[in-house]
């Protein structure tokens, strides 16, 4: 005959081992209302917890009080390095508050993200923090007008009002074509982000501005569109740029990754880089510093981000009422060697 096997801990075994009503238990163990009990009780009560060996039980406390306090984060590539500092940006930020995230990676597949926006809706997640590649997006606005709470991050899409946390890149890019220019190059090229994300749209958009302001050829052949954010598409662009005779001494990249398609076609080529061309990036995703050379680059704050679309979020939970409101994250130019005085 089997033996039964031991129940796990519960509330009422730590209330009774602390000598507290399961109530005071059950805030002192809620991030969100730990302030509600004295420091030594919450002390007392987690020390018990941790000897009992307690497990939360998510499921028992979504059955009673109707929130499963878990919200969906929808990725379109995680294997694109910008995104992880983001995700561990909002995963601290929902720990803080006693939430935590379901990961899903679309692969920029409408029909996959549908299919994975319903199963985190089954799971009755309170809200989505979604990283879209694309500027249409109608699945948005069914969940906008069905009343769930999303937030966006790193881009935005049209004809939907809805929270977003962006990084400032039109000013990410003017500071990368004023260092250029400062250092005497005049045919400047840009090659820009698939132009159906707004991303892409955004920074060949503040290309144009910065190099009419600084008096630069606004020559629509020095801006060549990648089909992907990746460095295969950058290095086709480049290719295509370089082909073309143009006179480029400098590139402003999409992004790093579009930044490294460049360096694979210098070496292709033979080029130098910074002495035949220049090149600077976009984001500062991580050793970037141990290239050869170092790629300059304009660096983005991916982690206050998350942290940013989280709070974010979990307010719109709170405040359901709350008008959309956005917020742009400031960027700065990191110089290293992959440019250089022409």
């Amino acid at each position: 005959m089997k033996a039964n096997r031991p129940s796990a801990p519960t509330l009422r075994d730590i209330a009774q081992a602390v000598g507290v009503h399961t109530t005071t238990v059950s805030r002192a163990l809620n991030p969100r209302t730990q302030g509600q009990v004295g420091a030594e009780t919450v002390r007392r009560v987690q020390k018990a917890a941790k000897e009992l060996g307690y497990q939360p039980n998510p499921i028992a406390l979504s059955l009673r009080t109707s929130r499963s306090r878990t919200v969906g984060l929808v990725i379109p590539d995680i294997t694109n390095p910008l995104f992880p500092p983001i995700v561990r940006g909002i995963e601290s930020a929902l720990e803080a508050e006693g939430y935590s995230g379901w990961i899903v990676n679309t692969d920029n597949d409408p029909q996959r993200e549908r299919k994975l926006i319903d199963s985190l809706r089954s799971r009755q997640v309170e809200g989505l923090i979604v990283a879209t590649a694309r500027m249409d997006h109608p699945l948005l606005a069914e969940l906008h007008a069905s009343g769930v709470q999303v937030v966006l991050i790193n881009r935005r899409v049209e004809g939907v009002d809805l929270p977003c946390v962006t990084a400032d890149d039109s000013s990410g890019v003017s500071a990368a074509v004023a260092h250029l220019a400062g250092l005497g190059h005049t045919r400047i090229a840009h090659l820009a982000g698939p132009q159906g994300t707004s991303t892409g749209v955004a920074r060949a958009r503040a290309f144009r501005h910065a190099v009419r302001d600084r008096g630069l050829p606004d020559d629509p052949g020095l801006v060549v569109e990648c089909a992907r954010w990746s460095e295969e598409a950058g290095a086709r662009a480049a290719r295509t740029l370089l082909g073309a005779r143009s006179g480029v001494t400098a590139i402003v990249a999409g992004n790093d990754l579009i930044a490294l398609g460049c360096y694979d076609v210098f070496g292709e080529r033979g080029l130098s880089c910074p002495e035949d061309v220049s090149v600077v990036g976009f984001n500062d995703m991580p050793f970037l510093d141990k290239l050869r050379p170092p790629l300059t680059t304009v660096r983005v704050p991916h982690h206050d981000i998350g942290v940013e679309a989280a709070r974010m979020l979990l307010d719109g939970i709170e405040n359901p009422g709350r008008p959309a409101r956005s917020l742009l994250m400031p960027v700065s130019l990191v110089v290293r060697g992959s440019t250089a005085r022409r």
